[in-house]
């Protein structure tokens, strides 16, 4: 029997624990959903969880929306010495461009997930903006761990940005997406790209990205056991990519993009999270860090916004209003 969700009350806590916040309303009911589809905090992925999952993707009938996109799975070389990768290519039928394009990384703590997860909010992007779409395939931790997972993301950046003519996409306009352990992945992605002079993405959308290995912030003791993705499943997310330098002095920047000293010279950033959820304080910090770097980004906290709620819960009226200023962020970038 499933355990129903915790709903956290606006109460005082004990002396020293801070209360939780709130969730709105309207979603809470989209967390008795979450908790089926949720493994159980700290259990390893098995196959069967992982198909579980990968069931949630768009299969190439929902991905061509109707004859509007023309859907490609490409093998592309890999890192050296590891094997290829596979992009998953929807770009626009009817050819035309260079267009500008979304690199997206998928979410699912480091463990689960394929490149078909995440892409109906890709797509409408796509639609409205006159997009191409590349989803990139990585290994899963933790039979992959650091740095097997932003390394693989990494070759399909570098291939898709030296085939960009093949694709119909403008390499001067490609912006990194990212959702939770995809989020993370993508801030990674800026600063390899920045550091090893490669592909000059013009933007990082980081949709409550996974960016602090350390898992100590308050937000994430004061949302412990409640809600999605809590301390304890981040503690297994984390563990699982980096072993047990989890937490430790000599984590990379490309593994726990908070861990950067430097956070210079990166492309403009969207960063956006609820306010009920683990991630809350990393996320805040970092697009506070980027502004102290001299950098540009645009910041929203939700209120009462749990872990991936506007994914999870759609038609909620704070779902709606998420999405609004993330399309409008791309539009301005863009100038599409």
């Amino acid at each position: 029997m499933t355990a129903e969700p915790r709903i956290p009350a606006p109460s005082a806590g004990a002396e020293g624990v801070r209360p939780p916040v709130p969730f709105d309303p309207e979603l809470v009911a989209a967390l008795h959903l979450v908790r089926e589809l949720m493994p159980p905090a700290g259990m390893l992925p098995t196959p069967e969880m992982r198909e579980a999952l990968n069931a949630h993707g768009l299969a190439d009938e929902a991905l061509t929306r109707g004859g509007a996109f023309e859907i490609e799975d490409r093998t592309v070389p890999g890192p050296a010495g590891a094997p290829d990768i596979s992009l998953l290519i929807c770009r626009p039928s009817g050819g035309g461009g260079p267009r500008p394009a979304v690199y997206h990384t998928h979410g699912g703590g480091m463990m689960f997930g394929n490149n078909r997860l995440g892409m109906d909010m890709m797509l409408d992007w796509a639609e409205e903006l006159g997009l191409v779409v590349i989803s990139v395939e990585y290994r899963l931790a933790p039979e992959h761990p650091h740095p097997a997972p932003v390394e693989d993301c990494y070759a399909g950046l570098v291939w898709t940005a030296e085939h960009a003519a093949e694709l119909g996409v403008d390499p001067e306009r490609i912006v990194l997406v990212g959702v939770s352990a995809g989020g993370g992945i993508s801030a990674a992605l800026a600063l390899l790209a920045r550091d090893r002079g490669g592909p000059a993405p013009l933007g990082q959308m980081l949709l409550c990205p996974m960016l602090d290995d350390r898992n100590d912030t308050v937000s994430a003791h004061q949302m412990a056991g409640l809600g999605v993705w809590d301390q304890a499943a981040n503690e297994a997310g984390w563990t699982a990519l980096l072993g047990g330098a989890r937490g430790g002095p000599d984590v990379s920047p490309y593994a726990a993009p908070a861990r950067a000293t430097d956070l210079s010279g990166l492309p403009a950033a969207f960063v956006d999270v609820g306010s009920a959820e683990t991630f809350r304080d990393e996320d805040v910090a970092y697009a506070g860090r980027l502004w102290e770097a001299g950098g540009s980004a645009e910041l929203h906290v939700w209120p009462g916004g749990f872990h991936g709620f506007d994914g999870l819960a759609p038609q909620a009226q704070l779902s709606q209003d998420a999405g609004a200023p993330r399309l409008r962020w791309l539009r301005r970038l863009l100038n599409a």
